[in-house]
């Protein structure tokens, strides 16, 4: 079936694509201090806060390697906690002002080479774009 080997590659493509961005990532974090672990915990809760449970679920993490950073996180005063009226015993986590301050610094200092890279590939956020709802699509129907 042509579409369930699309399917493969495509998944292949973007594990490689995250080591890639990991590897990347962890070098720029190191630069300014921090982890790569911190940073992506520091993303995921940007715009909205999030339970443990839905931080590792977004990052492909599990709960307990999630908690840990969390906890330093809240521990160094970027992550603060907020009750969770659906669910008592699950907090949400969102960003503290330091806590934003870091990530946009980090975002920042990762922007202009994240531009060059993508002005070499020829790639536009339209294409970017595309290609994220093609990913929402599957990983709705994999949800289901």
């Amino acid at each position: 079936m042509d579409e369930v080997t699309a399917y493969r590659e495509l998944i292949a493509d973007v594990y490689e694509l995250a080591g890639l961005s990991r590897r990347i990532s962890e070098r720029e974090a190191a630069a300014h201090g921090t982890t790569v672990a911190r940073w992506h915990v520091l993303s995921a809760v940007s715009g909205t806060p999030l339970t443990v449970p839905a931080i590792g679920r977004r990052l492909g993490l599990v709960r307990q390697a999630v908690q840990r950073v969390v906890d330093d996180l809240v521990g160094a005063g970027q992550l603060r906690v907020e009750p969770n009226p659906a669910h008592r015993r699950s907090p949400l986590f969102a960003c503290t002002p330091g806590g934003r301050s870091v990530l946009d610094r980090l975002w920042a200092a990762s922007e202009p080479g994240r531009g060059e890279t993508l002005a070499a590939a020829g790639v536009t956020a339209s294409d970017l774009r595309q290609a994220r709802e093609v990913l929402a699509k599957v990983i709705d129907a994999l949800r289901d």
